[in-house]
């Protein structure tokens, strides 16, 4: 099958690198020059704690042209707020009977199903995490695979043919309840990837403090209120992390410390243990200049907390501050994340 990944940061590098490697025909297209130019001179490149050789890159585009010929499957691993745009110029390109698959986190295969339509759309949730420190070099920072499904249907002959390539990234599960298992990720990075965000520091770091442990617990438990109303049955992550008992009872949320508390506590500190080195992918975009993700994070569970009537206080202030941090009017620092936590008490 010819496969194109749109999108060459660091989840689709890893990704695309990967499938190369295997000798799968893949194409890449970037709207980023300096990564064009280096996967051309020189490939895919790995860091040494990612322990993968340098692989020889396919076709690389910058445009789509007429010439170009379709794609049985097209991978999507632009950020968010660019993956209406891409799938609409990709949407040419995709061969009768094949597929958009979404690698972005947050809600977007409805977004990407509203251009292709469902039926050509597979989403693939990402459970492991990766940087990009130059154009083209790529550092896989934690270990995880995916869980791949349709939104309205049971997995296909092209979700399994899709998950048996991408099992040389990592491990893959297939789900019939994709809209749960996006919900749950959706909690997950919604606290991780903008607490990281506003603090401007790995994880490992971040969850040292327990401020910082309290504001994740307070995000995930809003988006989990939000889920159970819209009547969301939620996965758990990775087969193990269950939300719905991560999420604060109205008796742990009125208290600084019990027995609970403490073991929810321990579970975010072992996760920070276990992801020590993942960095906020949205912090990367605003250093290079990219609009955040965060509104497909925070801001879908403000918006759908909204319409269901259940608040979502913690998540519309720190969406509030991620894009304080975007415009320049506040740094990513510790103290950013202090001052969130001191502006969202009761």
């Amino acid at each position: 099958m010819r496969i194109l990944v749109v999108g060459t940061g660091a989840i689709g590098g890893v990704v695309a690198g990967s499938l190369t490697g295997l000798g799968l025909d893949v194409s890449v297209l970037t709207t980023n020059q300096a990564i064009a130019e280096s996967l051309r001179e020189r490939g895919f490149r790995f860091t040494a704690e990612t322990s993968m050789a340098a692989v020889p890159a396919g076709p690389v585009h910058t445009a789509l042209g007429p010439e170009v010929a379709p794609f049985d499957v097209i991978l999507l691993a632009t950020q968010p707020p660019q993956v209406e745009r891409a799938a609409e110029e990709a949407a040419s390109h995709l061969a009768p009977g094949g597929a958009m698959v979404c690698f972005q986190n947050g809600l977007c295969e409805e977004r990407v199903a509203r251009i292709v339509g469902p039926a050509s759309v597979i989403g693939a949730v990402v459970a492991w995490g990766a940087s990009m420190p130059e154009p083209g070099l790529y550092d896989r920072t934690s270990d995880g695979g995916f869980t791949l499904g349709r939104l309205d249907a049971d997995p296909d002959a092209l979700v399994t043919r899709i998950g048996h390539a991408l099992e040389a990234i990592g491990p893959v599960t297939f789900t019939r309840n994709l809209t749960g298992v996006r919900w749950s990720k959706l909690a997950i990075n919604a606290a991780i990837s903008t607490l990281g965000t506003i603090g401007g520091d790995r994880l490992g770091a971040l969850m040292r403090y327990r401020h910082v442990r309290r504001l994740a617990l307070e995000v995930m438990t809003e988006a989990v209120r939000v889920a159970t109303r819209l009547q969301v049955t939620l996965e758990k992550v990775s087969g193990t992390l269950d939300l719905e008992w991560l999420a604060l009872t109205d008796s742990e949320a009125a208290m600084s410390g019990s027995p609970s508390l403490v073991a929810k506590h321990g579970l975010l500190l072992a996760v920070g243990t276990r992801y020590r080195r993942l960095r906020s992918s949205m912090l990367s975009a605003i250093e290079r200049g990219r609009p955040p993700a965060v509104d497909f994070l925070n801001g879908e569970i403000v918006q759908r907390g909204q319409r269901v009537g259940v608040p979502t206080p913690v998540n519309q202030a720190a969406q509030a501050m991620v894009w304080a941090i975007a415009r320049g009017e506040t740094p990513a620092t510790h103290g950013a994340l202090r001052a969130l936590y001191d502006r969202t008490r009761p």
